[in-house]
């Protein structure tokens, strides 16, 4: 129990983390956070809250960051599947404004970690999709940032299925948010 595979992401410190199941007849069982193995992946931060979103297909998230209390976050998918996002808002950063992209489902045994100072999203795929957020600073309702999820400077290719019915759902603060170039 307790194993765990990197997959570098090409950005420094965002992570896809893949576990391994224990399965028989019953079902299964692993471990979704393990401070030792994190630890050893280079994850040394504080975990202080969960939190979980329930969504329907279609409905998109983000891009969203906290501004002076930024969160890291262990991101995944407990049913149904989505299209997760995260965008390196690091000035600093060799890779500000680059993007990766991946998808995340309840039967892919995958994790997405995503440092402070990145805007995250996720786009839901499957009729509903519940997701389960790991975070490391509390959440400031006075503190948000976002970004546009569709900014062409980012070019994020969601994977918007080519179905007529297919709709992108998004808040109401969702549609307000500047592109990537005008952020502060």
């Amino acid at each position: 129990m307790g194993k765990f595979n990197v997959i570098e992401t090409g950005i420094k410190d965002l992570k896809v983390i893949k576990f391994d199941p224990f399965l028989d007849a019953r079902g299964y069982f692993y471990e979704s956070y393990n401070k030792n193995d994190f630890i050893k992946m280079g994850i040394t931060e504080e975990f202080v809250q969960d939190n979980q979103s329930m969504s329907s297909k279609g409905v998109l998230r983000g891009l969203h960051f906290q501004i002076n209390y930024p969160q890291s976050k262990l991101v995944r998918c407990l049913k149904g599947k989505v299209f997760d996002v995260a965008v390196d808002i690091r000035k600093d950063s060799p890779t500000y404004g680059k993007h990766y992209g991946v998808e995340l489902t309840e039967d892919n045994n995958t994790m997405f970690y995503v440092p402070k100072n990145f805007a995250h999203g996720f786009l839901v795929l499957s009729d509903t999709a519940i997701f389960s957020y790991k975070v490391t600073d509390f959440y400031h309702p006075n503190d948000e940032g976002g970004i546009m999820y569709n900014d062409p400077d980012l070019n994020i290719k969601w994977p918007i299925p080519d179905d007529p019915n297919f709709k992108i759902l998004l808040s109401d603060k969702d549609t307000k948010h500047p592109l990537f170039k005008d952020l502060k």
